[in-house]
């Protein structure tokens, strides 16, 4: 099991890159299928791969397969248990 610091460090790494930033910024309004955000970004296949792993991981952004696509979407329960780590963090009642 993981400890809590090992788990935010997960979370915020997620955060902590301009184009893991820009492709939430992205899926902030819908959903978007993996070839959508590629030509948005203007990246390869395997930089968004790479990025949506460690977004995925982290809890901030969910995945779906329809067929051969992936699609993506923001996870609310994510990205708020996101925001709760980090005012317990900044509370000081981690």
């Amino acid at each position: 099991m993981q400890d809590r610091y090992t788990e935010d460090a997960i979370i915020f790494k997620a955060l902590c890159d301009e184009k893991r930033l820009r492709i939430i910024a992205l899926l902030r309004n819908q959903e978007k299928c993996a070839c959508s955000l590629i030509e948005d970004m203007q990246i390869g296949q395997s930089s968004l791969s790479y990025h949506m792993k460690i977004l995925c991981e982290s809890g901030i952004i969910a995945s779906r397969q329809d067929g051969k696509w992936t699609h993506y979407r923001i996870n609310p329960e994510g990205c708020a248990y996101a925001l709760k780590r980090l005012q317990k963090i900044l509370a000081g009642d981690d």
